[in-house]
């Protein structure tokens, strides 16, 4: 996971939304939704909710 791409997840699990999210990091919707979707792939799972499951599991994001 890139740092953009833990970024992203750090703010969505800090329950920030896709428009809030991309607002902080001065990037478009889309282009959070791809580090959404990169993530996604590169663990494959199917939805945010898995990935960011996997991720705390893979020690990769803290509550």
């Amino acid at each position: 996971m890139t740092p953009r791409e833990k970024e992203v997840f750090e703010l969505l699990i800090a329950n920030y939304s896709t428009r809030e999210i991309a607002k902080r990091m001065g990037i478009s919707d889309k282009t959070v939704r791809n580090h959404i979707s990169n993530v996604m792939l590169k663990l494959g799972v199917k939805g945010r909710a898995q990935a960011v499951v996997e991720l705390l599991k893979l020690g990769e994001l803290q509550l």
